[in-house]
């Protein structure tokens, strides 16, 4: 059974929402720009990981966990901070756990593995810490 974990640096970013245009009197949506920025950064660390690895795509069932670790917010308190970095406080701001989820489910789909469908469990968890970052978790189903 295959698994693998990578790291994406730096604050977990969402998938925003999509943007419309018109062309020839037909309505288009597409990613924002930061949305495919980021699903392209993602996509590069999975597949060097999965070079360094030699970690193939799965193409049965697949369980994905994601950890989001937020920086503390420099106008929080000391106490406040103590109380983040040792888990009694746990961020509730945005990006929201399930744009996260969908900004890298999107990044990953048809790469590690087959299609989104595969994946029979899924977990995301956000964190506050001194390094930002998100940490994708992904293992064969047994």
């Amino acid at each position: 059974m295959q698994k693998l974990m990578f790291e994406i640096p730096g604050s977990p970013i969402g998938q925003g929402r999509p943007k419309f245009s018109t062309i020839n009197g037909h309505a288009k949506a597409y990613d924002p720009e930061k949305s495919r920025n980021y699903k392209a950064y993602v996509r590069m660390l999975a597949t060097q990981a999965m070079k360094d690895s030699g970690f193939t795509m799965i193409e049965g069932p697949c369980v994905l966990r994601i950890d989001a670790y937020f920086e503390v917010p420099k106008s929080k308190s000391k106490k406040f901070r103590e109380a983040a970095l040792s888990g009694l406080e746990w961020p509730t701001k945005k990006p929201d756990a399930d744009n996260i989820v969908k900004a890298i489910l999107d990044a990953l789909n048809g790469l590690m593995y087959k299609d989104d469908s595969c994946i029979v469990e899924l977990s995301c968890v956000k964190y506050y810490s001194d390094v930002p970052r998100v940490e994708v978790y992904v293992d064969g189903y047994p």
